[in-house]
């Protein structure tokens, strides 16, 4: 067997130990005889071995001269450390060490017969190279620096595998040129230098075996298991998945803990609900303190012990023997469900990431005192990037159950996103495991509806008067321009079309209809913009190019009384919405519940609160009663901001306001075909009923709307809801919000609804607390 590990290098390798031999024969010329006997009888025996001078090459020579060069050395090898350590000589980069301590000894001997040195990650390429950059540095005075760690990783008889640094002392070494060494100019050397990666140019400039390297190197090990784990498990981290879990996991934990009979497994923690799941990163993560795969709560998995180390006091809970753990916790039902288990020992440790436990980190054995609180502590080496890694893989995973979210049910409410965020995670789960499960169904039972609206009164007739005066404005600025062009007789077509601008001319002196702008916009669009594109009198090209400027819909003037509406109802809108809006996130503090507004002519909202809503809380009747006087305070307010805001509008129009009052829960449920919650049976269905018809109801035997501007009209059905209403107005009344009057009315009958009352009562405009809103 010879030296090299790799069949190519730059050197022609000498095993000398001549600087060792030269410093014993200064040692012993200056002593005394007498003091000298030892190192001169060892010198005597030296000298009959002139290859110790000269060089070995062979390993054979070194086996015979074992013992010799034992003693040789053995001021470098203290007797005392042999147990402690981990130490021999050896060449830089070679697969070969002899003279090794007890303890090196050991560690191979544990290693097994079949186990060769071979350094991680070394290949041919590397080692010529960094062996011509010894050369390099030594004679040319090159400063390059090519250190980088060298590991041995070494099997120990329990099949974990050690993990060891290599350190060399080179002091011994001489590198010499010989008669093949090939002379380097500074360009040689600066086309080394940036050419790494051509091996061929390396071996040109520094053929195998050009170089002599004489002497020996005392190699030391360093176990750096736990650090090399540490390493091993953050590079492993970067592209864990679950699917390679217990394969690129569990051996770093074996290092760490010096053990093949460790496992590892993951929990996750929901503070939300106080659950634990498993995790289904890809797939699912096993956990040895789960039963099944749906949620649990965690006092039902955990014992109070454990509860309170894990989740309250955030440090690890170690149990080093399970049988006896069982013995003195009998309805522990942590340790009713490790007990029959293989589990003969575990330590539970809190992942916690910005102060909030995400997840628990189980590490168990086969083996009774194997894990312990002591060696628990080893886990703070490690647990930070398990920390960061669990935190990354959950974020990536809400990112998945949100896409999913927003493709399936769009854009959830957040009182209510738990619930969908449930059954997404359901989902999501069930496809990882390989199973067939189609989306549930998304329905809140025994919820009680709100629903409000402010109206802007007479908005249809405002917009159809807008059209009317943009209409007139577009057909006479038509007529004028089509006076000016030649036409070549009077029965032209042409004449035909200014007698019909004429006639729409007449035409909007009159309200105009429904269908009114679409005809004539279409009939000048088709008839009359033709002509005048056509037209090539040079004369009237100006007016033409200014009647097409004006006819532009975002700042011609024939656009402009639409685009005054258009901007009125828009500035109404954001200003009434962004009162409810704002005024909700206060609202949502005292109970959750589902708020769902539009913008129409006016803003419409839906609210719906109950106990499904908000399952973790208690629901009570004072928590529909609040939201109620809320619902009718806010409105108050946004009529209010409205009359003082509506001079300040292009059109200043008026706003109605009315809450329709339904004391019967009802059930609502997601309909995925419209991607938002609606009323679900035909049961519930009057609630939707009542909502589309009585915007416009009339008082009863009267053509008078029960909405009116300035007052707000609350629409009821019996005499249960009216007084508790009269309390909340009489509430308001107190405040100065509403006037003292109440007005009593019976609502016409409308299709389906018979029997509606009403409430309706003047909003007071100068109360102070509402202006300032």
């Amino acid at each position: 067997m010879k030296l090299l590990s790799f069949p190519d290098t730059p050197f022609r390798i000498q095993l000398s130990f001549d600087s060792v031999i030269n410093n014993l024969e200064s040692a012993v010329n200056a002593k005394a005889d007498r003091q000298a006997g030892h190192e001169e009888a060892l010198l005597k025996e030296i000298n009959q071995h002139p290859e110790l001078r000269t060089g070995i090459t062979d390993i054979d020579q070194i086996e015979s001269n074992a013992g010799l060069i034992k003693r040789l050395l053995a001021d470098y090898f203290p007797q005392q450390l042999t147990l402690n350590e981990i130490k021999g000589v050896s060449f830089p980069y070679l697969n070969v060490v002899f003279n090794r301590t007890q303890r090196f000894n050991n560690i191979l001997k544990a290693a097994g017969d079949n186990f060769e040195f071979n350094i991680r990650d070394l290949d041919q390429h590397q080692f010529y190279v960094l062996n011509c950059c010894l050369i390099l540095n030594e004679f040319y005075n090159t400063k390059l620096d090519f250190r980088k760690p060298l590991f041995y990783d070494i099997p120990a008889s329990d099949g974990t595998i050690r993990h060891y640094r290599i350190l060399y002392n080179a002091d011994f070494l001489d590198i010499l040129p010989t008669e093949r060494s090939v002379k380097l100019t500074s360009a040689d050397i600066d086309q080394l230098i940036n050419n790494y990666d051509n091996l061929d140019l390396w071996m040109e400039k520094f053929p195998p075996k050009s170089w002599l390297i004489k002497g020996f190197a005392l190699m030391s090990l360093i176990d750096v298991t736990i650090e090399n784990a540490v390493s091993v498990l953050k590079e492993r981290l970067l592209r864990f998945d679950a699917a390679s879990f217990e394969q690129s996991i569990d051996p770093v934990f074996h290092s760490i803990f010096d053990t093949p009979h460790i496992k590892i497994g993951f929990t996750l923690f929901n503070s939300e609900d106080n659950t634990l799941s498993i995790a289904a990163f890809g797939k699912p993560l096993r956990s040895f303190i789960m039963e099944g795969s749906e949620p649990r709560n965690i006092n039902d998995v955990l014992c109070p012990g454990s509860y309170q180390a894990l989740i309250v006091e955030r440090r690890y809970f170690a149990v080093s023997d399970t049988a006896d753990f069982h013995i003195k916790n009998p309805e522990s039902s942590l340790a009713c469900h490790v007990a029959p288990s293989a589990i003969r020992s575990f330590i539970l440790a809190p992942v916690v990431k910005d102060d909030e436990v995400i997840g628990l980190l189980e590490v168990v054995s086969k083996r009774p005192k194997e894990l312990n609180s002591i060696n628990a502590n080893k886990l703070d080496v490690v647990m930070p990037y398990i920390t960061d890694n669990i935190k990354r893989l959950i974020v990536e995973f809400q990112n998945q159950i949100q896409a999913f979210i927003q493709e399936k049910f769009t854009t959830i409410h957040s009182s209510v996103y738990w619930k969908f965020k449930e059954e997404a995670q359901r989902y999501i789960y069930s496809r990882r495991r390989g199973e067939e499960r189609s989306l549930g169904a998304i329905v809140f039972n025994e919820v009680f509806p709100l629903y409000g609206e402010i109206d802007i009164k007479g908005s249809s007739a405002a917009r159809n008067l807008s059209v009317q005066k943009d209409l007139q404005t577009q057909v006479l600025s038509l007529l004028s321009l089509l006076q000016k062009i030649p036409v070549p007789m009077p029965s032209d077509p042409f004449e035909k079309g200014k007698k019909q601008l004429e006639r729409f001319l007449q035409d909007l002196l009159l309200p105009v209809k429904a269908s009114t702008e679409q005809y004539i916009t279409d009939y000048i669009l088709n008839n009359i913009h033709p002509w005048l594109r056509e037209c090539q009198d040079p004369r009237l090209a100006s007016a033409i190019k200014e009647y097409f400027i004006e006819n532009g819909k975002a700042s011609g003037v024939f656009h402009a009384h639409r685009r005054k509406y258009e901007q009125s109802i828009t500035m109404v809108n954001e200003k009434l919405a962004g009162i409810i809006d704002n005024s909700q996130e206060e609202a949502q503090q005292a109970f959750p519940h589902y708020y769902e507004r539009f913008k129409t002519d006016g803003i419409e909202h839906n609210l719906y609160i109950g106990p499904s809503i908000a399952p973790g809380q208690a629901f009570t009747e004072k928590h529909l009663r609040d939201l109620r006087l809320w619902q009718l305070k806010v409105l108050c307010e946004m009529e209010t901001a409205h009359h003082y805001y509506k001079s300040s509008l292009p059109y200043p129009l008026d706003v109605t306001t009315l809450v329709l009052v339904y004391d019967t829960p009802i059930s609502v449920r997601f309909r995925m075909d419209e991607k938002r919650l609606d009323v679900d049976g035909s049961y519930n269905a009057r609630f939707e009923i009542v909502k589309k018809r009585i915007d416009k109801a009339c008082v009863l035997n009267t053509d008078e709307r029960i909405t009116q501007p300035g007052k707000i009209t609350i629409v009821y059905s019996n005499l249960h809801e009216e007084k508790e209403y009269s309390e909340y107005v009489h509430l308001l009344q107190e405040q100065n919000i509403l006037d003292w009057n109440i007005e009593k009315l019976d609502v016409e009958d409308l299709q389906g609804v018979v029997g509606l009352k009403a409430l309706r009562v003047k909003i007071n405009h100068d109360n102070t607390s509402l202006t300032m809103m």
